[in-house]
């Protein structure tokens, strides 16, 4: 059986590595790429909710991907707006 820390410890080191790629991912152009730099983070959260609780964990990852996928769509529609190249 997989231990418990094993999820908490993971999911800390893919908070961080996946935070420090969304923070230099704008330097990035392609944007599924910048949108897989959230998601690490995003999983990195829901495996350290999942070390307490499933269902938190759960709604944790559904939510926190449609709002980042939102956001980051939005961002890309506005510059593309206003003519920046992304």
């Amino acid at each position: 059986m997989i231990d418990v820390q094993l999820f908490f410890y993971f999911g800390i080191v893919l908070a961080i590595v996946g935070s420090l790629a969304t923070a230099w991912g704008p330097g990035v152009k392609d944007p599924i790429v910048r949108t897989f730099n959230t998601e690490v983070a995003s999983i990195g959260v829901c495996l350290i909710l999942l070390s307490y609780n499933h269902v938190l964990a759960l709604l944790t990852l559904v939510a926190t991907t449609v709002v980042i996928t939102l956001i980051l769509f939005r961002a890309i529609i506005r510059l593309e707006e206003m003519g920046a190249d992304v």
